[in-house]
């Protein structure tokens, strides 16, 4: 488990927070429907500050691909609503595969993209709110198209597309864009080496961490894991190591009912971060079914319970707030 904050600093440092929120609340995913997100803070009894929404690069059901613009509409929707967008973008297509020829890191590195991604920089720079953009996450792991060893990847070449796409949203001034350099933890010590898929500090703003206890849950049977057994090892590589100087943002976190107590996970979880992992300053639930799993925190009554009471801390802050959309967006005060 981390070290807690040292006497005379803060215990209890400020984090924006919020969720990446399913269609299961009112049928539509926000922030295509912002009512997902009030339905969720009803639930949760608090406004969030933070709400995450994915795309990848394109389109590929048919022929020829179709690719996704910059999403000003949702952004402005979750803007006015009073929170800060968090931005997925992914450097594939969809259906998503692992094996991806068209969208290999390489691609990217050789500028193959680099008209869309200028075009998607651009209205991103005139679009002009600050905005998370958290860009090829889960790297370290083997089940997306941009990680190393998959998909014809070569070593080296992740930071090496990181730092070209970065590259071009610099060239063109879109600098209300705040990077967030997310991987998976790695509690087994099985993934890639984090050091070696960290594309600097010049290029990175915020780092992060995704972890789920996926418990006993027949659709992915693991084992039940406590929040500080799945993210304490991984968390002080990243904050003592890698990026000491960052601050942190937990791009997805979940876990199922399935093996133990949710409710107790959740308490657990909200209540160690601010005491003991002082980097994390911004925290992102996964209110999704995904791949047959229950991470939502609706799943019962005592889960959601469990989420409202710890999220009442004064720690989490309600409504994104960042006083301007020059340079990267800073943790709350």
């Amino acid at each position: 488990m981390p070290t807690p904050t040292p006497p005379g600093e803060s215990a209890t440092p400020a984090l924006y927070w919020g969720a990446s929120i399913g269609s299961q609340l009112t049928g539509v995913q926000a922030p295509w429907d912002m009512g997902a997100v009030t339905r969720f803070e009803q639930i949760a009894g608090k406004q969030v500050s933070l709400v995450n929404f994915f795309a990848p690069f394109a389109n590929c059901a048919s022929t020829p691909c179709s690719f996704y613009p910059f999403p000003s509409g949702p952004m402005e929707r979750i803007r006015t609503y009073g929170a800060i967008p968090v931005f997925s973008w992914s450097s594939q297509s969809i259906p998503s595969n692992r094996v991806e020829p068209d969208f290999q890191l390489g691609d990217v590195i050789a500028g193959t993209y680099d008209s869309y991604i200028r075009e998607f920089a651009e209205d991103a720079r005139d679009w002009g709110y600050p905005f998370f953009l958290r860009f090829n996450w889960e790297m370290n792991g083997t089940w997306f198209p941009w990680s190393e060893g998959v998909n014809g990847n070569q070593p080296g070449e992740f930071v090496a597309a990181w730092r070209h796409v970065h590259d071009i949203f610099t060239a063109v001034g879109a600098d209300n864009a705040t990077w967030v350099w997310c991987p998976n933890v790695d509690p087994d010590g099985i993934f890639h080496d984090l050091g070696s898929l960290y594309p600097g500090d010049a290029y990175v703003d915020w780092t992060g961490l995704d972890g789920y206890n996926w418990g006993l849950n027949p659709a992915k049977p693991d084992r039940w894991r406590t929040f500080n057994e799945l993210f304490s090892t991984t968390y002080s590589r990243v904050a003592d190591s890698i990026a000491p100087s960052k601050p942190m943002l937990i791009g997805e976190i979940g876990s199922t009912e399935l093996g133990g107590s949710k409710a107790n996970w959740i308490e657990e979880a909200l209540t160690a971060i601010p005491i003991s992992y002082p980097k994390i300053r911004g925290l992102l639930w996964f209110d999704t079914y995904d791949d047959g799993m229950d991470w939502p925190i609706e799943t019962s009554a005592s889960s959601a319970g469990a989420f409202a009471e710890a999220i009442q801390s004064p720690a989490y802050v309600a409504e994104g707030e960042p006083a301007t959309s020059e340079g990267a967006i800073a943790p709350p005060g």
